[in-house]
């Protein structure tokens, strides 16, 4: 008799029943009881809009991060859909109220606004998987003051890690050359969300598989791992060990070689359990994972001792706290391992644990519907604010090879090549030219409109793909694991003005701010060539 079905798991609360079907999208973000997912001073000052009546006023704010991690020349966006997901559903709930009604700060007024709240933003974002760069906006928000501004945290919380760990990826694949990279960072990820994020942004980055059976589940990456230590350890002996998992797993046996030494008792208690596999007609691919010691060193031997034996292109995985740079010196050594088992300083981007991104209000909504710019300054030229709402445009050469970025203001026109002007911006009265630029395309696309998310996200393995195939065009100068070049990302001449004019016009209507006049560039003049 087959076995009898299965009873019925009962929603958990707080979860939708379509929250518990199988779909790319399943993760927290499904969960309809997350409004309450941000940080305090959103809602106090949520609050303080509502009272003095400016929660309704148009603005506009911008997601984008400063710097790169050190050493890397390209970030790889990803988090847009865990993003989408949640904005779909965001609403306070009654419990959200009653926990909030038990706060000092909040009005009872303002409990019923909230209780009426639906999202109304229209949401510009770049595609999950593109290749992104310093101070480029990568999410464009505009609707009211109030919840454009409870957004911010949430858009901080979805892009920051996932595309932390994209790049981490990214470069690992790159370090990997073409060998078969593994993920096997849920035990070091940061809980169960880490593990679980990490893991779908690890893939869209370029990892091929996990060893998170969870995320394999909801994501559709495909799953696999070796076994433990403890499984040689729980026999009599590691030959034992080794023909018990050849037998129940007699079409892919990879057996872990280092429990007791390697060399002396690993490799050849394999060898023998391969050649037996061989012998009794069932022949299979010499496969082993080595996860101590000299890599480079052990896996030559592996590789010499199993294409002597016959035993043609073995898979040697190597594992044991391994990153980019460890893969790119094992290979320079000649190493003969051809899969990577990458955990910890994956998941973790243990080199530059966070990916210091912001998000700040660029434009503010002015009579007649027309938009005010606003800039941040700063005694650092580095941290001042872009200013106003704007497009970010990719030109690339007859190639189809991206050979800068340009930010325009929303309303402009890019331009078109073969020569494209800019200016920098820290220094916006310096100009600059892209040559030989082919193409260009918008990066900013539109993803919600007046609170409506629109279309269904592509399918992982799409965004996996466009993360691969954008990477690859990518200047080789860009992908270098050390010292790659900077790639160039400017304004327009329009949008630099802007930005100069209101560097002084601020530094100008507030003396007693703490801004360095002498390093703020000269104002164009109006009649400046475009």
């Amino acid at each position: 008799m087959g076995r009898p079905a299965p009873e019925a798991t009962p929603c958990p609360p707080g979860w939708t029943e379509a929250a518990l079907e199988l779909d790319s999208s399943q993760h927290w973000a499904q969960r309809e009881d997350l409004a309450l997912l941000t940080d305090f001073y959103q809602l106090t000052m949520m609050n303080g809009y509502w009272k003095s009546r400016r929660h309704e006023l148009p603005v506009c704010f911008e997601y984008f991060f400063r710097e790169l991690p050190p050493h890397t020349g390209f970030a790889i966006a990803c988090g847009l859909e865990q993003f989408l997901s949640f904005y779909s559903r965001l609403r306070f709930s009654p419990q959200d109220l009653d926990y909030l009604a038990t706060l000092p700060h909040f009005s009872p007024g303002f409990l019923d606004y909230l209780a009426e709240f639906r999202p109304s933003c229209t949401i510009h974002a770049v595609p999950e998987g593109t290749p992104v760069f310093p101070h480029e906006p990568i999410v464009r928000v505009e609707g009211p003051l109030g919840e454009a501004q409870l957004l911010e945290t949430v858009v901080l919380n979805s892009f920051n890690y996932p595309t932390l760990i994209a790049t981490k990826t990214a470069r690992i694949r790159l370090a990997a050359e073409g060998d078969v990279v593994m993920e096997f960072g849920m035990r070091r990820a940061q809980g169960p969300d880490g593990g679980l994020s990490g893991t779908r942004a690890a893939y869209v980055g370029g990892a091929d598989s996990t060893s998170n059976v969870l995320a394999g589940k909801l994501y559709g990456i495909p799953v696999g791992g070796t076994h433990a230590h403890s499984w040689v350890m729980s026999f009599p002996d590691e030959l034992s060990a080794f023909r018990a998992y050849a037998t129940i797993y007699p079409r892919s046996p990879l057996l872990l070689v280092d429990t007791y030494d390697t060399l002396t008792s690993g490799l050849p208690n394999a060898l023998r359990v391969f050649q037996e596999s061989r012998e009794a007609g069932n022949p299979v691919r010499a496969a082993i994972r080595l996860d101590s010691g000299d890599l480079a060193r052990l896996s030559k031997a592996a590789y010499q001792m199993f294409t002597e034996a016959g035993f043609k292109d073995p898979l040697i995985v190597g594992s044991n706290e391994l990153d980019e740079d460890l893969i790119a010196d094992l290979k320079r050594q000649g190493a003969r391992i051809n899969a990577w088992g990458v955990g910890t300083h994956l998941i973790t981007s243990s080199s530059w644990p966070a990916l210091g991104g912001i998000y700040k209000l660029v434009a503010v909504g002015g009579a007649g519907g027309a938009w005010e710019p606003r800039i941040k300054l700063s005694s650092n030229l580095a941290k001042m604010t872009d200013p106003g709402r704007k497009s970010l445009v990719r030109y690339q050469d007859t190639a189809g090879h991206p050979i800068g970025d340009v930010l325009y203001n929303a309303e402009e026109t890019p331009q078109d090549g073969p020569t494209v002007t800019y200016v920098q911006r820290e220094n916006p009265t310096f100009r600059r030219e892209l040559l030989n630029a082919a193409s260009w395309q918008p990066l900013l696309q539109l993803v919600a409109e007046e609170g409506r998310v629109l279309g269904p996200s592509p399918a992982l393995a799409t965004v996996r793909s466009r993360a691969q195939t954008q990477v690859a065009a990518l200047p080789e100068e860009l992908r270098r694991l050390r010292n790659p070049q900077i790639y160039e990302v400017g304004l327009s001449p329009r949008l630099g003005r802007s930005k100069v004019r209101l560097m002084h016009q601020e530094a100008d209507a507030a003396p007693g701010r703490r801004v360095r006049l002498t390093a703020v560039p000269q104002p164009l003049t109006d009649g400046a060539e475009e």
